[in-house]
């Protein structure tokens, strides 16, 4: 089974057709004013790829199954693209057999390393990487990269610091092979959340991490959903910051939720700035804040509501959930103040304990990750649902590999 995919638990593929469509003539729908594609998500526990001048494509037919309890979570990869990926890239024509483009994966998360691979229609670089006795890690390109533009898929998840060591030495080793340039795709980029300093003596540990990639070689970094966008000036290379909001409003275009009854909750006040970001997305959906004071890491308390939730579809937005106490106290005062369902969509599914007890415990309507860190599957649980950034990732490589624009793809 794929650690981390697309779970559809909802219908067949010609359902969630047929429900996109009608959301999509109708005045009240949920996106009545949001152009997005609506991409058709259908499911299978088997793929097939398929190799062609501008098609790389998983064909995925069969309905959604379980096992012993056990949802299977099928692979998405799809190389039609929606509209929000139409819009640079052919502004040029570009040469998508280019042996000068290089994609290595790390050992963090090697099934999307292989989505975002399929979706390119490339092979994955030959890469050895392996323990020694004691803990040191040992890495050997099996392939020339000289000359070549090397991209190295490795966030930084858990266990953070096995993560982060590896990915320096795989630059390190792209570096001394005379790699033209090493792009780190980050995915998850941990410590993130050491951005600043809130009590005398701490240490800015993104900086640091900034300091020990830049140092290691890395010409270029590509993130997906950092913490505060302020992280990126830690860095002195350039950085592709990309957002996972497209995924995940791609999915609930699928949903017929009336904007009347929607409202975009942020689960702190740090977060407003993302939440509002997604209410204009969505109908320009009012927005309610949830005002908390922590007391400690990986503590939360709430304390009061800002805004009408009362008979409403609140979905909670954030970039993370690790313990999930926030979002769970969150969702336990929405439902306190009369809300009809709540979701929480975010995209690094941490997951640190307890966080499944916490969400699985009925307090949502369904759990919105994406595949930035994998989930394992003894974190699944009926709510969850786990959308794959690949095709976006992958079109960001592209792109910057063709010097083509990154930001229209969220315009």
């Amino acid at each position: 089974m794929a650690a981390a995919s697309l779970n559809l638990p909802f219908a067949s593929s010609s359902a969630a057709a047929a429900a996109a469509s009608s959301s999509s003539s109708s005045a009240s729908s949920l996106f009545s004013r949001y152009t997005l594609s609506r991409r058709r998500f259908v499911s299978s526990d088997s793929r097939s790829r398929i190799h062609a001048h501008n098609t790389v494509r998983c064909d995925l037919s069969k309905p959604l199954k379980n096992i012993n309890g056990k949802p299977i979570v099928p692979i998405l990869n799809e190389r039609n693209l929606p509209n929000f990926l139409e819009t640079a890239r052919m502004e040029k024509t570009v040469n998508r057999t280019s042996t000068r483009l290089k994609l290595f994966s790390g050992t963090a998360n090697p099934t999307l390393s292989q989505e975002i691979a399929w979706y390119m229609g490339l092979e994955l670089g030959k890469i050895n990487i392996k323990r020694f006795a004691d803990g040191e890690i040992y890495v050997q390109l099996q392939e020339s990269v000289r000359g070549c533009d090397v991209y190295l898929v490795q966030p930084t998840c858990p266990p953070a610091n096995e993560n982060l060591m590896e990915l320096l030495v795989m630059i390190d080793a792209c570096r001394r092979a005379s790699a033209k340039t090493i792009t780190a795709v980050i995915p998850y980029f941990g410590y993130a959340r050491a951005d600043r300093k809130t009590q005398g003596r701490e240490s800015i540990a993104a900086k640091l991490v900034a300091n020990l990639i830049t140092e290691a070689g890395a010409n270029r970094v590509l993130a997906c959903d950092l913490h505060s966008g302020q992280s990126m000036g830690y860095f002195d290379i350039p950085v592709d910051h990309v957002y996972s909001l497209p995924v995940i409003l791609d999915y609930l275009a699928s949903k017929t939720v009336s904007s009347q009854d929607l409202v975009v909750v942020s689960p702190d006040v740090g977060g407003v700035a993302r939440a509002r970001a997604f209410a204009k997305k969505l109908s320009d959906a009012p927005l309610a804040i949830v005002d908390k004071r922590r007391y400690g890491h990986n503590a939360a308390e709430v304390m009061n509501l800002i805004g009408d939730v009362k008979g409403k579809v609140a979905v909670m937005m954030d970039d993370m959930i690790d313990t999930a106490g926030t979002i769970a106290k969150g969702a336990a005062l929405l439902h306190e103040e009369g809300a009809r369902e709540v979701y929480a969509c975010c995209t690094h599914a941490v997951f640190s304990p307890p966080a499944i007890e916490r969400l699985s415990s009925g307090l949502f309507q369904e759990v919105i990750v994406t595949n930035t860190i994998p989930v394992a599957e003894k974190n699944y649980f009926p709510q969850l649902t786990v959308l794959s950034v690949a095709n976006l990732l992958g079109e960001t490589i592209w792109r910057v590999h063709d010097d083509c624009s990154v930001s229209s793809i969220f315009q």
